[in-house]
């Protein structure tokens, strides 16, 4: 594979048991995702059959035929679980997890397979279909919930189970001779099984990633070989590429991110993490060119990522719709999945930012403030009577958010990212550690073999001052890498009071403080906190003549509820005049609403001409209000629009 191989210092990522939010912004998100979210997830996945399925007790003619996927959702929903106990103990909540479980573990095969659909629905069946099925996926699901039951209840009960599988998955799997040479058609188990070997020290679990992702794009294409085994024509594949699961070409030689976005971003967090693990610079540089790629050509400005339905997935470079945007809140978590991962080499914020991108917008946009309903897709504008594909439906349809889908990957998924948001916050690696993102937090970390307690005070993202008490539990000298956004303007560190030469200290987007640091030391970051009109490329044509506005990491939006309908006939003027007030209520209560001077050209109805020469259509003065994207369609149904019409003169 001509692996050039260079071990850096193990890095450390810190989990919710370690680092516990304290209040603020991600407070109430984590507090509304365990008493609203969390109750919902597990009724539904009751309702529909998923837990059932566990228990092996489906009939041929019954309803709620176990999927190809379920045991994926519940394992969210225990990961979920588990990272919501580890920083709000419930000993009720626990006894449920504990339950579902047991069940996992009794479908658990002698062997050691466990997949619910293959075991009950076509137990002959098994591994004859990587390419559609989801097997590997399931599996790699299994493993994370596992690794978190473990690192939140110290149990190891399902931790056992989780070996147990992947030990019998590296038998059936590898170039061994009687052995498979087979991946997943969806990724997911090569990032499960690098935390597999970070939590157990087990070296033949990460062998096993590595393998996934070596073998993956080789010819003879396994794929194409499994098709014929099963008595069916490779060219007959509904999908007609192999690029839609990323298997086209080996990872080393892809030069562009394609097919599926959110198989994309896990296969590119588990080659992050491989990386991270083992040194793999060949490995870290594809990933590098990939990033590049993906983040200057094909994301939109919420960080979402995957822009039409037709394959979920991506299409050309600078075709970026926003009615027609596809944008899976799935994908946008694995773009902040991959992100994190890739800070596992050093501080860089070529990563952090779109991290940070990802958690205040393309993520939580996809859960309702009540915790109650979600998206599948997440467009940056709609219109009535069309969905969130740019569909005609029906005059008078309104795309809102949703109580569960048949596939309710997302709703499970943004489950367990909120209540796993504290893990962003900071890494270590040797005498360094960095922190990536802000929130109001209580930690105890680990930095150069020794305990750090580090306490965050902040308002952020609404306020832009932030304070960092650090207190080792003995005095010595480190690095404390503190990240300065892309999107801020000015920024003043100051170390117990004293500023430092940012300009010196400031390295790929951190300032970096090495010192000897000792209990009582407080790091403080102000940062500007400004209206930013953000302009796209100019080759993007969907957004050509507009912007869209952002406060901090927040992308902002107008909605028809603040502003009337026909929102594409309000332009900004060049001096908008900005005006930033808290909002009022239970959706906008203490929320920072941008409201900025804008014309409307309205029609006077339907007598008016369909054409007219320039300037039929008088403008009129108006104040225009947006609210942060994240937070549309959660009062009354309407239109919305990140991207506005700018006019310059």
């Amino acid at each position: 594979m001509n692996k050039a191989k260079k071990i850096p210092a193990s890095p450390q990522s810190f989990s919710p048991h370690e680092v516990r939010i304290s209040g603020g912004f991600w407070k109430k998100k984590m507090d509304v995702n365990r008493r609203e979210t969390l109750p919902i997830v597990f009724q539904r996945c009751e309702e529909t059959g998923r837990i059932d399925a566990l228990r092996q007790t489906w009939k041929p003619g019954q309803p709620n035929q176990p999927h190809i996927f379920w045991d994926s959702d519940v394992a969210k929903l225990v990961e979920a679980c588990s990272y919501s106990l580890a920083a709000h103990p419930d000993p009720a909540l626990e006894a449920k997890v504990d339950e579902v479980v047991a069940w996992f573990a009794s479908a658990q095969q002698p062997d050691g397979y466990l997949n619910s659909h293959y075991t009950t629905v076509e137990p002959r069946n098994r591994w004859t279909n990587l390419r559609d099925n989801h097997e590997l996926y399931c599996a790699g699901h299994i493993i994370e919930a596992a690794v978190a039951h473990f690192q939140s209840t110290g149990k190891t009960t399902f931790l056992d189970v989780a070996c147990r599988y992947a030990d019998y998955i590296a038998t059936v799997f590898g170039r061994g001779e009687g052995q498979r040479r087979g991946y997943p058609g969806h990724e997911e188990i090569e990032l499960a099984l690098v935390r597999l070997h970070s939590a157990t020290g087990q070296s033949r679990y990460l062998d096993l990633a590595e393998y996934f992702i070596d073998e993956r794009g080789q010819h003879p294409h396994y794929f194409d070989q499994e098709a014929i085994a099963r008595g069916e024509d490779p060219k007959n594949y509904w999908l007609k590429t192999y690029e839609h699961s990323q298997s086209h070409i080996p990872v080393r030689d892809q030069k562009k991110p394609v097919g599926h976005a959110v198989r994309a971003t896990y296969l590119y967090t588990g080659m992050a993490a491989v990386a991270g693990a083992t040194g793999d610079t060949s490995l870290l540089q594809a990933c590098k060119r990939l990033w590049k790629v993906l983040t200057s050509t094909q994301m939109h400005v919420s960080a979402g990522i995957g822009q039409i339905a037709r394959n979920e997935g991506f299409t050309a470079d600078y075709d970026l719709p926003n009615e027609s945007a596809y944008l899976e809140t799935c994908a946008a978590i694995g773009m902040a999945f991959w992100g994190h991962r890739m800070l596992d080499w050093q501080p860089d914020s070529t990563y952090s930012d779109v991290v940070e991108q990802a958690l205040y917008n393309g993520t939580i946009s996809g859960v309702s403030v009540d915790g109650r309903r979600f998206f599948y897709g997440n467009p940056l504008a709609a219109h009535p009577g069309f969905d969130g594909n740019g569909n005609f439906v029906k005059e008078g349809y309104h795309y809102r958010r949703q109580e569960w889908f048949g596939c309710s990957c997302c709703p499970t998924n943004i489950a367990r990212f909120i209540a796993n948001v504290p893990s962003f916050l900071y890494t270590s690696r040797g005498d360094e550690l960095a922190v990536h993102q802000y929130a109001e937090s209580v930690s105890m970390l680990k930095v150069s073999g020794q305990s750090v307690r580090v306490v965050q005070k902040t308002n952020y993202p609404w306020e832009g001052e932030i304070a960092l008490e650090i207190a080792p539990e003995k005095t010595a000298v480190w690095c404390l890498a503190i990240r300065i956004p892309g999107w801020c303007k000015s920024a003043v560190v100051k170390v117990n009071g004293r500023k430092i030469k940012l300009a010196a200290a400031l390295s790929k987007g951190y300032a970096r403080i090495q010192r000897e640091w000792r209990a009582g030391d407080v790091v403080t970051l102000s940062l500007s906190m400004t209206v930013d009109r953000v302009e796209a490329h100019p080759a993007v044509r969907q957004n050509a003549g507009r912007i869209a506005l952002r406060r901090g990491p927040v992308v902002y939006c107008i909605e028809s509820v603040d502003n009337g309908a026909d929102l594409n006939g309000i332009a900004l003027l060049p001096d908008p005049a900005f005006e930033v007030t808290f909002g009022k209520g239970r959706i906008l209560g203490g929320v920072p609403v941008i409201r900025a001077k804008a014309v409307r050209t309205k029609p006077q109805g339907r007598k008016d001409p369909l054409y007219g020469d320039f300037g039929a259509w008088p403008r009129t003065a108006c104040t225009v209000t947006a609210i942060p994207y994240f937070l549309w369609a959660n009062r009354k149904p309407g239109e919305m629009l990140v991207w506005i019409r700018q006019i310059n003169s």
